[in-house]
């Protein structure tokens, strides 16, 4: 088989750091042009200021993996779709519900392949986590999810303006590993949302959640805090009826059972991303898992806004 001809749009820290190396690793792709409006580009490939632009110069491409933000990436992936061809979305998939039933709408009408992306759930323990949790009722789940963001998207503005997230672009890969490993679908029963007066995003967030099989006095919850300095935490417990209690470390890296380590194993998830890719465009199918997603909106929908103090980004 030949490799896929696939182009990146938006040549950031993600895509840079991410995207490429997994992309030119993966003999069944090979990458053959960037979109980039700022004229930014990798190992001398040609860049084009806009997709369009690109898609006239080089019909050959085959694929667009999207690692804009995720404001007005639906544009872009309708124009992608409709040009015949198959579309990698970086998460979250687009900026609202809305969009993504439309984009969903449109790659159904194409026949294109679309794969919406959560690169936290290609980390090695969760399939671990998920096979001991199927068929069991959770007494407590909490996620513990802290980082500095001055540290991991500096000079990233449009986080902290309408549609850029905030505390759940990052957050949202916790909710996309609880919403692969838990065995009861969530959902948020109450949300409570931090915002620095001069962000339009939270900058902090507690959710509650409930399930169809919860048991009574059960406990799931969520914090959110973009303002750890020092140690990062990336963390998720939960503990069964039957008293298993499992702690994903590391965000999906790492596995304790009762307190006993039993998977630690390097990080692959663009690689694995890829791969999935690959496996996709083989059988014809799409991967478009909108549940973290649907989270965050609800915590927006249903959140006890709160003021805090002005916060430098950096």
């Amino acid at each position: 088989m030949t490799a896929t001809r696939i182009a990146i749009t938006g040549l950031g820290k993600i895509a840079l750091d991410q995207h490429v190396p997994a992309i030119t690793g993966n003999s069944d792709f090979e990458l053959v042009a960037i979109v980039s409006g700022r004229g930014a580009t990798v190992n001398g490939l040609p860049s084009f200021p806009d997709l369009g632009t690109l898609l006239a110069a080089l019909p050959e491409v085959e694929a667009v993996a999207l690692c804009t933000p995720p404001t007005g990436r639906l544009a872009l992936a309708i124009t992608a779709l409709r040009a015949g061809k198959h579309v990698l979305l970086e998460k979250p998939p687009s900026a609202t519900l809305a969009e993504a039933d439309v984009l969903a709408a449109v790659a159904a009408e194409t026949g294109q392949v679309v794969f919406a992306t959560w690169h936290s759930r290609f980390n090695p323990a969760l399939e671990e986590a998920r096979r001991l949790l199927k068929g069991r009722r959770l007494r407590r789940l909490h996620i513990d999810w802290r980082e500095d963001v001055r540290r991991w998207h500096p000079g990233q503005a449009w986080i902290w303006q309408p549609g850029g997230f905030g505390v759940f672009d990052p957050g949202i890969n916790a909710l996309s590993i609880a919403t692969a490993i838990t065995p009861s679908p969530l959902h948020v029963s109450a949300s409570r949302l931090e915002i620095a007066g001069n962000h339009q995003t939270p900058i902090g967030a507690e959710l509650t959640f409930d399930t169809p099989d919860a048991l009574p006095g059960s406990r799931l919850t969520a914090v959110f805090d973009w303002r750890k300095e020092g140690e990062q935490s990336w963390t998720i417990e939960a503990e069964t009826e039957s008293g298993v209690h499992l702690t994903l470390t590391e965000g999906g890296r790492c596995l304790a059972v009762d307190g006993v380590p039993t998977i630690e194993a390097p990080s692959r998830e663009y690689p694995a991303i890829y791969e999935r890719f690959a496996a996709l465009l083989a059988a014809g199918a799409s991967d478009y898992d909108l549940r973290p997603l649907q989270l965050v909106a609800d915590a927006f929908l249903l959140g006890e806004r709160r003021g805090v103090a002005d916060f430098d980004a950096g």
